[in-house]
């Protein structure tokens, strides 16, 4: 008996339903980026809640998810709402106004909006914490090393930044790092080594004061040449991967303090390592 010929799978999927998949692929990352977190953001999620009863009418339930402790089980109901919510969709669409299609339309893109923002405030949240632990360990390092006052350490949701005093490492007008400033290098490379886990970044600063020599012709120069100076140290005598390290100038544009006093201008003389979040 002649096996039966499969029919040919239909040519394209109704415009509709591209919208609504990258809608269910969101909310799939966004349950999968709560679990993987130790803790959950109650109000957060509410308020992700809030906005997707609004928009479509489902997900009632998940208000008190979290706190009743059933979540996973809520979560089941609800995607099979949505599935439904999803064919009805299909089978009105004929009937439906072009007015009404692209309300709908931008409602969900609203809600891919506020779910793109709010998962995005959550990592930023988890990042800040992780980086705001991990500036106190260095700092401890730092301290213990007697270098708290040659080194500051700084951090965001980003990176953290180790801010060395261009004086401590460097004489005026010169890129070749002083002897006596090396055993703080020596450190900074352990710890970099521990905990650089992605992308290290070395940025040379001046003050606003201009200057030329044999050597350079401006702070642009200046600053550009420290931090490679830096970076050719760290590459010698460390095990970190070059390829992760960049480095760069930034002369006298990115001030930290006020040019109009000595003070100032000394803190504006430096150079910043910044360890970036691993990627994930």
């Amino acid at each position: 008996m002649a096996k039966r010929k499969p029919e040919d799978p239909p040519a394209g999927l109704a415009p509709w339903m591209a919208t609504f998949s990258d809608l269910m692929n969101l909310l799939l990352c966004f349950f999968v980026l709560l679990f993987s977190m130790s803790s959950i953001s109650e109000e957060k999620y509410n308020q992700f809640v809030a906005s997707m009863s609004s928009a479509f009418s489902i997900l009632d339930g998940g208000a008190t998810a979290i706190g009743d402790g059933i979540l996973i089980s809520n979560g089941v109901s609800q995607l099979n709402e949505l599935d439904e919510y999803i064919n009805s969709t299909g089978k009105n669409a004929d009937s439906e106004t072009d007015s009404d299609q692209f309300e709908q339309f931008d409602a969900a893109g609203d809600a891919k909006e506020e779910l793109f923002q709010m998962v995005q405030d959550v990592l930023e949240e988890e990042n800040l914490k992780q980086n705001e632990e991990m500036a106190e360990r260095i700092s401890e390092v730092v301290n213990e090393a007697n270098l708290g006052e040659q080194i500051e350490v700084n951090f965001t949701s980003e990176y953290i930044t180790l801010s060395l005093k261009g004086a401590f490492l460097f004489d005026s007008g010169k890129a070749a790092i002083k002897e006596e400033a090396l055993p703080a290098l020596e450190r900074v490379g352990a710890i970099l080594e521990r905990y650089a886990g992605g992308v290290i970044e070395i940025e040379g600063h001046t003050d606003n004061v201009p200057m030329h020599n044999a050597q350079f012709a401006n702070n642009n120069e200046l600053s550009s040449a420290r931090a490679l100076s830096v970076f050719d140290y760290l590459v010698d005598n460390t095990s970190l991967d070059p390829a992760l390290i960049k480095h760069s100038g930034r002369g006298e544009y990115v001030p930290v303090a006020d040019n109009g006093t000595d003070a100032g201008r000394a803190k504006n003389r430096r150079v910043e390592i910044r360890i970036y979040n691993p990627p994930v």
